[in-house]
């Protein structure tokens, strides 16, 4: 078959089904461009592959295949998103429950109570000297990581390890107080 005849079909073909197909695709889709863009990919698979395809294979079949191919993965894709929003909603659902039960459970003289002092006095005791004193320095005499460094001739990496390590032993310590772990650690 010479080019100017492949042209010729071509032609006829997508004038033919050219609107059908993308009427076909909007019914999935419901997104003109997105119709539009997979019929054109899928005229455009045809027209690079009609040398390869079998003597009986109908143009307009391979054509709508494509087409539904393609509509099928973004359907599916939409799925998967829809269901990680859905993931993603039901976390943050869950998180400001928790939010809302702890805030509720929170009692501010429990907060400042004798009980509590002692729990973090004993493990601020049991921290390494060092360690100690830059977690009083940035939690107890509102020190920035910077201004710490800077004092005690270290970087602001070691402050924030030293910090990081005082706030897990005081979280492990804690661990039955979740209001008061919230407190320590977030806000001050």
């Amino acid at each position: 078959m010479s080019s100017f005849s492949d042209i010729q079909n071509f032609n006829r073909l997508f004038n033919e089904y050219y609107e059908r197909f993308i009427r076909f695709a909007l019914s999935y889709v419901k997104e003109q461009q997105i119709a539009e863009d997979f019929v054109t990919e899928a005229f455009t698979s045809y027209w690079e592959k009609r040398h390869q395809l079998s003597c009986d294979s109908k143009p307009p079949a391979y054509i709508l295949t494509t087409i539904k191919n393609k509509c099928l993965n973004y359907l599916q894709n939409q799925k998967v998103q829809l269901r990680v929003k859905e993931e993603l909603r039901d976390h943050y659902e869950w998180v400001l429950n928790t939010r809302i039960n702890t805030l509720e459970a929170c009692d501010p003289d429990f907060l400042f109570s004798d009980e509590i002092q002692r729990i973090i006095e004993s493990t601020l005791k049991e921290l390494p000297q060092k360690t100690r004193q830059i977690f009083v320095l940035s939690r107890f005499e509102g020190l920035s990581y910077k201004e710490i460094a800077e004092q005690m001739n270290l970087s602001t990496k070691s402050i924030e390890f030293h910090i990081s390590k005082a706030l897990g032993r005081l979280r492990l310590s804690l661990v039955d107080f979740i209001c008061i772990s919230l407190f320590l650690f977030y806000f001050c």
